[in-house]
């Protein structure tokens, strides 16, 4: 009857209205786990890399703050990669003009003594570091060209860095602490006098002074020159020779 079919019609709008509430009550229920699932994403952490805990400054339950602006904090976690491993180096304001990335090195590690590795230059920083007013030095970045495979290297070690930035071959060289105020030397001659002589200077470094004038090969030049009485003009005895001459 038309009676039924009105009723069964009516109750099958019913139906199909619960579906679409049902529906959207579903809508909302995968938006709201949609919405926990992220917040819970914001409260881990995750590291862009995998590598080693070097030290945890953080304690279960602390809350961590962003850092005010110009006030630096330590991390809560600090994770180091050592997969590639480098030197951190200060260099002298004054000789980093003549350091690029490319340049080669050579790298010692107090740990690892008698070793030296090849290194290249990486990164020379565009600032200078002002850790103190008369030692300003800017950062220099060197990579180990073949990193140690036998040795075990840790994160910061301490290192000496040597940039290569001329070389020659066949020069005349002295050892470095030699030298007095970086132009004369004490040269020693057969009568036993200290002379004082004026040299001229070209490459150098830290340990050795190449000497393009004022020195041959063979001339006996002072070392200690911190020892008391060792001065031009003073008079130096051969221990070996005055032993032989008493016997």
């Amino acid at each position: 009857s038309n009676e039924g079919l009105e009723q069964k019609t009516a109750a099958a709008k019913v139906a199909r209205g619960g579906c679409v509430a049902a529906r959207s009550q579903i809508d909302q229920s995968q938006s709201r786990i949609a919405a926990a699932r992220a917040g819970l994403d914001r409260l881990v952490l995750k590291a862009p890399f995998d590598g080693i805990v070097a030290d945890i400054s953080g304690e279960l339950g602390e809350y961590a703050t962003p850092s005010p602006p110009g006030i630096p904090t330590p991390p809560a976690i600090d994770l180091i990669d050592d997969r590639c491993l480098f030197v951190s180096a200060p260099i002298d304001e004054v000789d980093a003009a003549h350091i690029k990335a490319g340049q080669t090195a050579r790298i010692t590690l107090d740990a690892i003594r008698g070793k030296t590795f090849a290194g290249r230059v990486k990164r020379v920083a565009p600032y200078v570091l002002e850790l103190e007013k008369q030692a300003r030095t800017v950062e220099v970045e060197v990579d180990f060209i073949e990193p140690p495979t036998t040795e075990n290297l840790l994160a910061g070690y301490s290192a000496d860095v040597e940039i290569v930035h001329t070389t020659h071959q066949n020069v005349l060289r002295i050892p470095t602490q030699t030298l007095l105020e970086g132009r004369r030397v004490l040269v020693y001659k057969p009568d036993g006098l200290l002379v004082e002589r004026t040299v001229t200077t070209g490459l150098a470094n830290w340990e050795q002074t190449e000497i393009t004038a004022g020195l041959v090969e063979g001339d006996q030049i002072v070392l200690s020159l911190d020892q008391t009485g060792v001065t031009a003009g003073a008079k130096v005895v051969d221990r070996d020779a005055s032993r032989q001459s008493r016997k």
